[in-house]
């Protein structure tokens, strides 16, 4: 289920300066595997932003991976803004990105800070688990 459709010239909502078509689109619905821990964080980030459950599944590490994704209507994801990111990179397995993301609810900001472990499998990046801050 979708909250919202980007046109191709639409800004992404990961926070970049591209449109979401070149930025998280191409692995959100284009179907490119996202070369580094920080570009699956970005692309899952807007996968949230824009109820897209299905990729929030396909991109979770399957030891941890939930039935299903529930997304909250009510949420409305405004801004995300990398910490820290340690390895992650192309030659790396594994590797971490520190985030906050912020999102309204009822009117009021929230904020939410996490250290997500991220794992590849194959050639791919997935999301493993991570700490709230």
């Amino acid at each position: 289920m979708s909250r919202k459709s980007p046109d191709d010239a639409s800004a992404c909502p990961c926070g970049s300066s591209g449109d979401y078509a070149a930025c998280c689109g191409r692995f959100v619905d284009g179907g490119e595997a996202a070369v580094t821990a920080e570009q699956l964080m970005r692309s899952r980030y807007s996968a949230f932003a824009l109820g897209k459950a299905d990729y929030l599944l396909a991109t979770w590490h399957p030891a941890t991976r939930p039935s299903r994704v529930r997304l909250d209507a009510g949420h409305r994801w405004i801004g995300l803004r990398i910490v820290a990111t340690q390895a992650g990179g192309e030659a790396d397995d594994s590797g971490t990105v520190e985030f906050v993301a912020r999102f309204k609810e009822g009117g009021r900001g929230h904020r939410l800070q996490e250290l997500s472990r991220f794992e590849k499998i194959d050639g791919r990046w997935y999301y493993r688990d991570g700490d709230h801050r």
